[in-house]
């Protein structure tokens, strides 16, 4: 089998001939990882089971300042500690100005110019359309966190507009990317901490769930796959989620949920895409470890399908090198 063969056998719960898996790497890993391969391009010997496109436009960020990066929607970002995504450092929309801000142009072509030749570039790979920051995220890197949490309770409407402007942005990408050959978008929309839900439950179904179920049920018109990253401990919504047209959940963190029970609860309904700890087993563990928890979630998780082994993140910095090479050998091994 191909891996997008694979992939396409897992999302829909049959057991492909090996589990597909994913890993990426955060700057400093890639770095680390190359010195310890002594291979700049070790990453293209991986195996990965995707290849990866973005929705937004190639000039959509520039260096504005030493280490300050600003997106297209004009959100700036302080690089100099986290050189993958940084920390926003200025706020673009108020209550005020809400109206009167511009958002870029979902529809630019630019977004879009790759994807005719990415069936070609990657014809055995699954294409996979990362729409990232797509709701309760950028509504916050726009408006500042504390503010929108705050918003919720004191300023509702405000909240409900800001989210439909998004929404609006976003369904727009949605269907120009999915009039291409692709297999899945990704929407990236951390709503948990490690204890739970940001904005609670309550809250989740009154602002995020309506706009989500939308813009899932346009990518499902489509004949594509959904998928939602979000971090977190965000295993309550899993039965709302799978109504709302998800069905394949990432990141799949250990440390905040058993990934086995969620398997045996939801393994029916929903594929999972993650599941190796970054935070306690390729940090802390030993190589044999790592190779315990990889099999085991293989053996198990990706039983009947339903799975996409990978890393429950990008590999950070603190990861041992042997660790991950470890985890590589598993997942090549299979």
């Amino acid at each position: 089998m191909t891996n997008r063969e694979r992939t396409v056998a897992a999302l829909e719960h049959r057991q492909p001939d090996k589990t597909p898996y994913h890993i990426e790497f955060t700057i400093p890993m890639r770095e680390r990882m190359a010195a310890y391969y002594n291979d700049p391009e070790f990453e293209k010997s991986i195996g990965n089971a995707f290849s990866v496109l973005s929705t937004q436009l190639p000039d959509g960020w520039r260096e504005v300042e030493p280490d300050i990066w600003e997106d297209e929607f004009g959100v700036r970002w302080n690089r100099e500690i986290d050189k993958d995504i940084g920390v926003v450092c200025n706020r673009v929309v108020t209550q005020d100005t809400l109206d009167a801000v511009t958002f870029p142009n979902p529809a630019d072509p630019r977004r879009y110019a790759s994807y005719s030749s990415a069936r070609t570039a990657a014809s055995d790979q699954f294409l996979l359309v990362n729409l990232g920051f797509s709701l309760f995220e950028r509504a916050w890197t726009l408006c500042g966190m504390e503010e929108l949490l705050v918003a919720m309770v004191a300023a509702p409407s405000f909240v409900h507009r800001l989210l439909d402007r998004i929404l609006e942005h976003n369904l727009t990408r949605i269907e120009h990317a999915c009039a291409h050959d692709i297999d899945a978008m990704l929407f990236g929309d951390d709503w948990g901490s490690q204890r739970g839900l940001i904005m609670g439950p309550l809250m989740w179904r009154e602002f995020i769930m309506p706009r989500v179920r939308a813009m899932y049920q346009a990518v499902r018109r489509h004949g594509k796959y959904v998928f939602i990253h979000s971090c977190g401990c965000v295993g309550e919504l899993f039965p709302e989620l799978i109504e709302c047209g998800v069905q394949c959940f990432n990141p799949f963190q250990p440390e905040v949920m058993d990934p086995f029970e969620m398997k045996r609860q939801y393994g029916d309904a929903l594929s999972f895409y993650g599941g190796i700890s970054t935070q306690r087993t390729l940090p802390y563990a030993d190589p044999q470890a790592v190779r315990d928890q990889v099999r085991r979630l293989i053996e198990e998780v990706g039983r009947d399908g339903g799975y996409v082994a990978a890393p429950a993140h990008a590999v950070p910095a603190d990861a041992r090198p042997e660790n991950v090479a470890a985890m590589i050998e598993v997942l090549q091994e299979q």
